[in-house]
């Protein structure tokens, strides 16, 4: 249908990972109006999960390279196998992370989400300090005090 066609094609310019606020919210409107759905019975059906997003200084942003969503690192590979043994460590399939450098200065985002605000800081801070000591952060390490809220 030429709403599928459209629903499409706006998908391949939204970035699912890392977002864009606005393109997600047509997203959004394109969907319920597929769906037959309103805002409200939306809405009813969604759970916000607690995230955290930090970042950490590195010498050089440019030795981290990310696969075409922004979800996963290509390089380097040790700080994504980092990640991926952090996620271990909680048992929801709700739980994420990634990280990301920066488009412009010398900073990598580090982005947490799980069930609950403490295993988000938790998987935050783990994934904040394997970020600074594999990708050569500079400054202080990531503690427990500088991952906020």
């Amino acid at each position: 249908s030429i709403h599928k066609t459209r629903l499409l094609a706006f998908a391949s310019l939204a970035n699912q990972t890392v977002g864009d606020a606005l393109a997600d919210a047509l997203l959004v409107l394109c969907v319920l109006h597929l769906l037959e759905i309103s805002i409200q019975q939306w809405h009813s059906m969604y759970t916000d999960l607690p995230n955290l997003t930090t970042k950490v200084s590195v010498q050089d942003r440019s030795i981290l390279e990310t696969n075409h969503d922004d979800s996963r690192l290509i390089q380097p590979a040790r700080l994504q196998a980092a990640i991926d043994q952090a996620l271990l460590s909680f048992p929801s399939t709700s739980t994420r992370a990634f990280v990301r450098p920066s488009g412009t200065e010398d900073v990598v985002r580090v982005y947490a989400e799980a069930p609950t605000l403490s295993e988000t800081r938790a998987l935050n801070l783990t994934v904040a300090q394997a970020v600074f000591d594999l990708a050569h952060g500079t400054g202080t390490r990531p503690s427990s005090s500088s991952v906020l809220p």
